[in-house]
Formats: C-alpha cells, structure tokens, sequence
C-alpha cells in the first residue's frame, strides 16, 4: 500500500493522526467495531453489552479464547489494565503516553469515565459520571483498542515501537520513512486473514504513487490527487473507488492570538477567501464547498446556515472596524502532504494567500514534517493553520466537542483554533447526554449558529474518499471514518 507519509507512532492510544491509524487499525481490536462501509457499532473483544436505565453503567462479556499476538491471554483485567493507564495519571505507565484522544472524548480524569472494573474474569464494568449518548460509538475509535498489558510493561516509553494487539495482522518491520511490514497473526481469534503480508509505503510524491500502482509495484494508494482520478479511470487494470467522506478540511485561526482573538477579524478572513473557487479549481468536481463545521451526513447539520460569501469589500470594512484599515502581517500553515479532506495543501494555501492580498493580509507560508506539523498546532504556535477532520465515528460529537469546545483547547489541543465559548460549551454537554437523536440535533443545530458567528474556522472543503487499487485485489471496503482493514482483503492471480 503506498501513502502520503509515514505513521507518527504506532501506539494507538497516543496518537492523532490517520497516517499512524491506518496501520494499527490492523494490528489491534477494540471492544466493539463498525461494520464494514458504515458506523453501526458490532461486537468485536466484546460479544454483548447492556446498559443501566440512566445510561451511567454498562457491563461488557467479553470473548474466550483470545490471545495478544506476543501470546498472553486477553481477559478483563487486559481491559482494565489499558483503560487505567490512558484515563488516571496516577497509573504507573500513564505516563509514557500523551493519551490526547482520552481527554478530548472523556475529558481527561476524573472526567465521564469515573471506574473501569472487572467484575468476573471477562466481565468488565463502566461506571460513567454521566450518561454519554455516543458512549459505543466512542469505544469503537481506533484509540481506544486494547494493547497488551506485558508488552506496554516491558517497552515502557518505547511501547510505540512494538505495538501488541489482537487484531488479524502483527508488526515484524518499521523501518521510517521506508516501510512498516505487517504479517498474519497466527493466534488471530477471528476469520485469518487471507493475504500473508502486508506493506505500508510512504510515498510522498503522489504522481510517483500512481505511476507504482499502474506498473504493478504497489497493489493499492490512498492520497489520489483530483487530477489523477481520470487518469487512473482510463486503466484497465485499477479501480478507483470515491465516495462522500465523513470529513472537513478547515482553516483554523488561533483565537488566543492576536488580531484573531477579535471576531470582526475573523469574520473578515472567511469573507476574503474565494472557497468557492478554490473548491471549484483545486478538488475538480470531488468535493463541496463546506458551511457548517460538521458534514452533511452528520446530525446535527444545517443546510439553512449563514454562508459568508466572497466579498473582499465586506472583508475591508471589517478589518477597519477591527483597527486595521491598512490590514496585517501574518502566518498561514499548511500540512506538508495530502489529505483524504485536502489532496494539495499548498496550492490551497497559496490560494488563500492571494486572496488575502487583496484584502491588505500579508501572509507568509509556512510548513513543517507531519509528525512536527500535528505537535505545533496542538501546542498552538500557529496563527492560522489549515487542517481537517475524518469523522470517527459518525457522531457530531466526535466533530463539535472534540473540535471546537473549551475543554479541548487545552494544550495539546484537538482544537487548534483554541476556541471557548460558555454557551457552545453548555451545549455541547447537554447532547452528550441524551439519547433521542432529535432533541441532539436541535441542540448541535443551535451551538453551530453560534460557532458560525462567531467563525473560529474558515470551513473548506467536505471532500470524497478516494482510494485506488490493483483489480486482482479483492473484498475491501471503504469505511466512512476513513479507517482501511485488510483482514478480508485478497488477491486474486
């Protein structure tokens, strides 16, 4: 498989990026999974589950017979044992990992998960400090997969190095930068997997991806630039397969800096952008323009939203207003590779960069390595950055809290706009505690007319999912969370 880049680490509880999730996704299992091309939750460690009527416990029967793929048995206290770790600082191993997904979902400890138990040998209970609507939609996150507890002991700080899982295939090779090699694991619980072996490549360039896929020296890419999609249609022997992605790519202005600390500014900025344009030339017809901070398959979306429209005039009067007449100077960050949400972070960027111009905003570009880049604008040194979202897990949630609420723009931040707001905030936990998805949306509806006003972000793009493989390569879904599981993946001669 050749991709944009090389994963940060591979300790899926202590990263963020999809680059690192993609391969551990096939190394590790989680207590329940999605079902192969949509986010409906199925039993994966654990077989069933119940719920308490006030939704605060939960109880989980976990599967027999399963090993780790360095051999140890997995039982409830594996279970516990992870869960310790990545929620209570006082865990002797909590500290070998920055953990960031754990507090952006549950909001770090003491925080909605108050007790993890293992009530029989595979039995463990979930003692939440309140109901929590997408609470098995959350555990089945890549982060949240069970490791090892022996091979987190042994490799400490360097667990990231050596991940153990359950899942269908087992680390044997990282080389950085070149190759990660995954082979079948042969104390996998489930279906085996029907390839022996699996190779991840990071090549950066993605006209080189595709010449490697038409010559037949990689089986499968992801990262396919807009302009290859006809290209690659025209071969007979690849298939391109795109459909609507669960994501967004924004650009996030750094509300604890000045002048975006001011709205007027902000609100500026979205007006001077051409998104439209941008769109229109840079995605050629394989995404829409964004609105709202959410895509529209998610609840929550409203298609009446404010649009702030090209306008460089409204732009101008607004930076007066703010004390700029005569604009500013400042930074833009763009990621350094392709994303599913942003195939060519530079040209957008260089876009956004001249139609700001115009506007009086001098802007310098900037980028760093992806491993850097994700590290810079979580600790919040940017001014502005462009990023995006894949949608774990189907939940507005997992986009608005995570993305855009004040307990998430503690550093490292998953809210790089480092954005705060009571109200947004109030609402936001109050969804998270309902189950009737229609009373969820009207409230997920009235905190996103409040964070479009007051525009932390400078939405882009909802862009398709595309990915391209070899014909011969048989039984692979796309999922809407943009995660890729070979397990049933095989190749035909």
């Amino acid at each position: 498989m050749g991709r944009e880049g090389d994963a940060v680490k591979l300790d899926p509880a202590d990263i963020t990026d999809g680059e690192s999730a993609q391969v551990t996704e096939n190394i590790f299992d989680t207590l329940v999974t999605y079902r192969n091309s949509s986010t409906q939750i199925k039993p994966d460690l654990a077989l069933s589950w119940s719920r308490s009527k006030n939704g605060e416990i939960w109880i989980f029967h976990l599967r027999h017979h399963v090993r780790f793929q360095d051999g140890t048995k997995f039982n409830a206290a594996s279970v516990v044992f992870n869960f310790d770790q990545w929620m209570n600082p006082k865990d002797p191993y909590h500290k070998y990992g920055k953990f960031i997904y754990w507090q952006t979902m549950w909001g770090g400890f003491p925080g909605k998960v108050k007790k993890v138990q293992a009530i029989g040998k595979y039995t463990v209970k979930f003692t939440l400090s309140q109901p929590v609507a997408p609470f098995l939609k959350n555990l089945a996150m890549f982060c949240f997969a069970i490791s090892s507890p022996p091979a987190v002991k042994k490799w400490k700080e360097d667990y990231f190095k050596h991940p153990v899982g359950t899942g269908p295939f087992k680390l044997v090779l990282w080389q950085r930068n070149e190759r990660i090699v995954l082979d079948r694991n042969p104390y996998y619980w489930g279906e085996k997997p029907k390839i022996k072996r699996l190779i991840f490549v990071p090549i950066k360039d993605s006209t080189t991806r595709m010449l490697e896929l038409e010559r037949g020296d990689i089986d499968f890419m992801t990262g396919v630039n807009v302009e290859e999609v006809k290209i690659l249609k025209k071969d007979p022997a690849v298939r391109v397969l795109a459909k609507p992605g669960m994501n967004i790519a924004y650009l996030a202005m750094n509300c604890e800096k000045p002048p975006f600390n001011q709205i007027a500014v902000r609100q500026a900025v979205r007006y001077a952008i051409n998104i439209k344009k941008i769109v229109e030339k840079l995605y050629e017809g394989l995404a829409v323009p964004a609105v709202n901070p959410i895509p529209p398959m998610i609840l929550g979306y409203n298609p009446r939203l404010k649009k702030f429209h090209y306008n460089p005039r409204k732009a101008k009067e607004l930076l007066a207003k703010a004390g700029f007449p005569n604009g500013f100077s400042t930074t833009l960050w763009y990621p350094p590779i392709s994303r599913q949400y942003i195939p060519d972070p530079k040209a957008v960027a260089e876009a956004m960069q001249a139609d700001l111009r115009k506007v009086g905003i001098k802007v310098k570009l900037i980028t760093y390595d992806w491993g850097s880049y994700l590290y810079k604008t979580e600790m919040g040194e940017h001014s502005m950055a462009i990023l995006g979202w894949i949608g774990d897990n189907g939940d507005p949630d997992d986009f608005l809290y995570a993305l855009l609420d004040k307990t998430n723009a503690v550093k490292p931040a998953q809210n790089i706009a480092f954005y705060t707001n009571e109200k947004v905030h109030r609402l936001l936990l109050q969804a998270q505690k309902i189950f009737n998805p229609e009373k969820r949306k009207i409230l997920y509806q009235q905190a996103i007319l409040i964070i479009n006003q007051d525009s932390p972000w400078v939405p882009i793009a909802y862009a398709d999912q595309i990915v391209a493989f070899n014909k011969k390569v048989k039984g692979f879904h796309l999922n809407p969370t943009g995660m890729l599981r070979f397990q049933n993946v095989e190749e035909n001669p």
